[in-house]
C-alpha cells in the first residue's frame, strides 16, 4: 500500500473561470455608466441594455497574473504563448486560459509503506520533495496534470531505490539515497519542465520485533565492548605491577616502605579494620606506624565525641 499526499491543492492551477479583479470591476462599471448617460441622453432603453452587455462582455479581457504565475494562453485550443506577471489582455470568447502556473518552490510529502528492502525487510519510509516548474510552455501541454505526475514519480523513484537497498545502507547512508533520489525524480520530470531542488527522507519505520532484536544486539555489543576494555585495563595493570616488581625486586627497603604506606593509609580511616601477619610487623618495624596510627584514630574519634568545656 502506498500513499501519496499533494498537501494543498493549488489555487487556480487549472481553473478556466475569469478572476474578478479591480480593470474587470471598472469596465463593468464604466459601462453601466455610459449606459445611464445614453439612457438619459435618448431615453431609449435599449441603449442602457446594449451597454451593460458591452461591459459583460468585455470583463473578461483584463486578467492579472500574480508575480510566481505564468498562465497558458489557448486560441480556439490552440496554444498561443505565456502571460504574466501583471496585467494582461484576452480576447473575449476567442482565447481562453486553460491554467496557472505556479512557479514557487512546492512542498511535497509522500511514503512509501510496507517496501521490502534488498534483505527482505519491511519499511515505512517518509519523505519530502521540493521541487518547482523551470518550464511553465512544458508543464502545461507535456503532462495532464503536473503536480500529481511529480507525486507519483516521487513515490515510485522512493520504492525502486528501497527495493535495491539493504536496511542497514538505508538507516546510515541517508545522504547518498536522498542525492539518488533525487536524480531519478528530476530525470523523470525533467520532460515536463519540472526540476528537482531537494529530496529529505523524514522517517524510517521498521517493524518492531526487528527493532527489539536491533536493540539486543546494540546492547551486546556495547556489552563485549565493555568487557574488552576492562580486559585491556587488566592487562596494563598486570604489566604495571611487572615492572613494579621488577623495581622492588632488588630495593627491600622500597618494598617496605611501599608495605609501611600502604597500611598507614588503611589505618588512618576511622574505622578501618586490617589484618597483619606477625612476621610483616617483626620484619618491618611496624609497631611504631601502627601505634603511630592508633593514636591518631583514638584522637580523631575523641574530637568527635567530646564537647570543648565552657567557662
Amino acid at each position: 500500500m502506498a500513499t501519496v499526499d499533494l498537501g494543498r491543492r493549488y489555487e487556480d492551477v487549472t481553473s478556466n473561470q475569469p478572476r474578478i479583479n479591480v480593470v474587470t470591476v471598472a469596465i463593468l462599471l464604466a459601462a453601466v455608466g455610459l449606459g445611464v448617460v445614453a439612457f438619459r441622453a435618448t431615453g431609449n432603453p435599449a441603449a442602457l441594455g446594449g451597454s451593460v452587455l458591452l461591459g459583460l462582455a468585455l470583463m473578461p479581457a483584463p486578467r492579472i497574473a500574480r508575480q510566481w504565475e505564468r498562465a497558458v494562453v489557448l486560441r480556439f485550443g490552440r496554444f498561443v504563448g505565456l502571460r504574466g506577471p501583471g496585467l494582461f489582455w484576452v480576447i473575449p470568447f476567442v482565447d481562453r486560459v486553460s491554467s496557472w502556473i505556479d512557479q514557487r518552490t512546492i512542498t511535497t510529502s509522500f511514503a512509501a509503506e510496507q517496501t521490502l528492502t534488498a534483505d527482505t525487510v519491511p519499511v515505512n519510509v517518509d519523505a519530502v520533495l521540493f521541487w518547482l516548474v523551470h518550464d511553465a510552455e512544458k508543464a502545461a501541454l507535456e503532462v495532464q496534470d503536473y503536480s500529481q505526475a511529480v507525486s507519483w514519480a516521487a513515490q515510485t523513484a522512493l520504492r525502486d531505490i528501497i527495493g535495491r537497498t539493504t536496511l542497514t545502507e538505508l538507516l546510515r547512508g541517508r545522504e547518498r539515497i536522498e542525492g539518488e533520489l533525487q536524480h531519478l525524480i528530476d530525470q523523470r520530470s525533467n520532460p515536463w519542465g519540472v526540476t528537482v531542488s531537494s529530496v529529505e527522507m523524514r522517517d524510517v519505520v521498521i517493524p518492531g520485533a526487528l527493532q527489539d532484536a536491533m536493540s539486543r544486539e546494540a546492547q551486546a555489543a556495547r556489552e563485549k565492548q565493555a568487557r574488552i576494555i576492562l580486559g585491556q585495563a587488566e592487562l596494563e595493570i598486570a604489566h604495571s605491577f611487572e615492572q613494579a616488581s621488577r623495581a622492588y625486586q632488588n630495593n627491600p627497603t622500597a618494598l617496605h616502605l611501599r608495605a609501611m604506606n600502604m597500611l598507614y593509609e588503611g589505618l588512618k580511616e576511622k574505622g578501618a579494620l586490617m589484618l597483619v601477619p606477625s612476621s610483616a610487623v617483626e620484619s618491618m618495624g611496624m609497631g611504631g606506624l601502627m601505634g603511630a596510627a592508633a593514636l591518631r584514630q583514638s584522637t580523631l574519634a575523641g574530637g568527635t565525641t567530646s564537647k570543648p568545656d565552657t567557662v
